[in-house]
């Protein structure tokens, strides 16, 4: 992509679109689209098409979608497999109609079975059951795979697909009731850092995460976009998806997560684990072979990215404020 390149970054404000238009300024690209839910509703097909034919980007980065945690996910499932199929079909279909160049379609670790062989590779994509807290919103996922793919089969497009690790990082959420585990556990440890209650966390604290830093993740999919297209060759390939992991390549127990939490904001208390909720998927390794021999890695240690999302969530609105140690 030129820095005169017209950009779409679908989902600006979200986790992984706001961490897309931070890495596309600092390196000088001039033409970002971008749309708030309330200017353009991605599920309106009518209102979708509209934009494209007005806006003409030509490449578009795919990072708008419903997300949240395994209670989230549990209490809304139709809500999230309704709307991310909407929001994916609509873009993908608008930007193959008006000659998008190239489209990324962020997706998520998830679309892999539950007990997948570990670490996991492209290649494990539907060869087994989904873990079943967050089946309705793999599923979805799945199908904008499988969209791409076809376009890709048909149309001869270079639609990539990159399936990230669980992330983290400024822009996050940290409600409780919808966030994912590291936010969540953020949230926790402040809380009781500055009323002086115990942490309460779910389950065993014994599956097994990996966890990469949202600005890793942004810096890996401009890499992508950024190769020319002899060295994607062999992901745009009739016979498999063009899937690209990415990760850090390592992982830890969520037990030892909440040690660097506590580490990392001065925390000191009782922690909890509360056995009766759920454990999800026992581990969730990503192999980053693929992408690794493309010429990318992660820079964000764990801790320090910690820290970072910690002094963010603080400067927002409401955050009682303390510091990190």
């Amino acid at each position: 992509m030129n820095r005169s390149a017209r950009i779409f970054v679908a989902g600006h404000r979200g986790l992984v679109g706001s961490a897309l238009v931070r890495r596309l300024t600092t390196t000088g690209h001039e033409h970002l689209i971008t749309r708030t839910r309330k200017e353009l509703d991605l599920t309106n097909q009518l209102a979708v098409a509209s934009f494209f034919h007005k806006e003409k980007p030509e490449y578009v980065l795919l990072a708008a979608a419903r997300v949240g945690g395994i209670l989230a996910n549990a209490t809304y499932p139709a809500d999230f497999i309704r709307e991310n199929l909407l929001i994916q079909t609509n873009v993908i279909q608008d930007a193959f109609a008006n000659g998008v160049r190239q489209l990324l379609f962020l997706g998520s670790s998830c679309i892999y079975p539950r007990d997948c062989p570990q670490p996991i590779r492209e290649e494990y994509f539907m060869t087994g059951p989904l873990e079943k807290t967050n089946s309705a919103y793999a599923v979805a996922k799945i199908a904008g795979v499988e969209m791409c793919h076809a376009y890709n089969r048909q149309h001869a497009t270079e639609y990539l697909c990159a399936m990230p690790t669980n992330l983290y990082g400024p822009g996050d959420n940290f409600d409780l009731q919808t966030s994912h585990v590291l936010p969540a556990m953020i949230r926790k440890f402040h809380e009781a850092k500055t009323s002086g209650g115990p942490v309460v966390l779910w389950g065993s604290g014994s599956p097994r995460r990996e966890f990469l830093h949202v600005d890793d993740l942004a810096d890996a999919c401009l890499h992508l976009m950024s190769l020319p297209s002899e060295r994607l060759s062999g992901i745009f390939s009739h016979d498999a998806p063009p899937l690209v992991n990415i990760g850090c390549g390592e992982d830890q127990t969520i037990r030892d997560l909440a040690i660097l939490v506590a580490e990392a904001l001065g925390y000191d208390g009782e922690v909890c684990w509360d056995r009766s909720k759920p454990d999800g998927t026992p581990r969730k390794l990503l192999d980053t072979s693929l992408l690794n021999g493309l010429g990318w890695k992660p820079r964000i240690a764990l801790s320090d990215g910690i820290r970072d999302a910690y002094r963010w969530f603080q400067s927002q609105e409401g955050a009682p404020k303390s510091q990190p140690a």
